[in-house]
């Protein structure tokens, strides 16, 4: 059996164009068509969200701390900032000691954000107040969690058991 042959220069020319206009106009319908579908189920509240920030290492973090003083994270649940959260260790176990507060003081609003005092213990609130790290608001819904001795972790779950974690408690797991 024969091929089929375009006979005309013009019918030469102009098909392979078109044909190959038709396959890229087919080729970016599908990846639309994909980015459209994965969009639509990315959501913050969905559950392919991240709901366990890994921090690092507890010796790492643990020095990091020791060295520029507790650590300020932003909101890691949105971007309104009002979930910022500080990052705290004292005693000299890293796997220890681990305590997380919200970045406004306890005795203001989530609105009156804190702003880090370098190589201190300090911050200093919308008010102008300097204020020591325990003087910030403990969360019910944001713990640190280390995990085998090694790994620091910040769970953003909320509260998982009926009566509710300690604020700020630290968790950890066997190997």
């Amino acid at each position: 059996m024969r091929k089929p042959r375009l006979r005309s220069p013009l019918a030469r020319a102009v098909v392979p164009v078109i044909g190959g206009l038709a396959f890229f106009a087919v080729f970016f319908l599908g990846l639309w068509v994909a980015a459209t579908v994965i969009n639509d189920r990315a959501e913050p509240g969905s559950e392919i969200a991240n709901k366990v920030f890994e921090v690092g290492k507890v010796t790492d973090i643990a020095e990091a701390v020791a060295d520029g003083g507790p650590l300020l994270f932003p909101d890691l649940r949105s971007t309104d900032g009002v979930r910022s959260i500080v990052l705290d260790h004292t005693g000299t176990d890293p796997a220890e000691g681990w305590q997380v507060y919200y970045a406004y003081p306890a005795d203001a609003t989530p609105d009156c954000l804190v702003t880090h005092v370098p190589k201190s213990r300090k911050y200093t609130d919308c008010r102008g107040r300097t204020l020591e790290v325990g003087q910030l608001a403990l969360p019910v819904d944001v713990r640190p969690v280390v995990e085998n001795r090694t790994t620091l972790s910040i769970d953003l779950r909320g509260v998982t058991s009926p009566e509710g974690p300690v604020p700020g408690a630290t968790t950890t797991t066997a190997p």
